[in-house]
């Protein structure tokens, strides 16, 4: 599966001041982990969003966001936004630090 390069570029710069990222190939795209979970990925063109079950469902009612589900199977607390709902940097940021917020709340993984 191809993933979007430019949106993987951009979410780069998005995470670019944050400490303990790192990239890993999964889903078929590309995922984001920090300090060892999953953050943020790119499946395709679009950008899929480790919120939470609470801001999750929140953020299913906003345009562009719908559930994290290629398999058939919906990943609980995660989002997928379409491409639409990221065309701003601003946009993307957002997701991005969301999704931060949450990720920080979960213990570190260690190898």
């Amino acid at each position: 599966m191809v993933f979007s390069e430019a949106l993987a570029d951009r979410t780069r710069r998005a995470l670019a001041s944050q400490r303990g990222i790192t990239e890993k190939k999964m889903f078929g795209g590309l995922a984001f982990l920090l300090g060892g979970n999953l953050c943020v990925g790119i499946w395709k063109n679009q950008l899929i969003a480790r919120l939470g079950h609470r801001a999750a469902e929140s953020a299913l009612g906003a345009p562009n966001v719908r559930e994290f589900d290629i398999t058939g199977r919906p990943m609980k607390g995660w989002v997928m936004i379409e491409p639409e709902g990221l065309e701003t940097d601003q946009q993307l940021a957002d997701w991005v630090e969301a999704s931060i917020h949450f990720v920080r709340t979960l213990p570190r993984k260690t190898r």
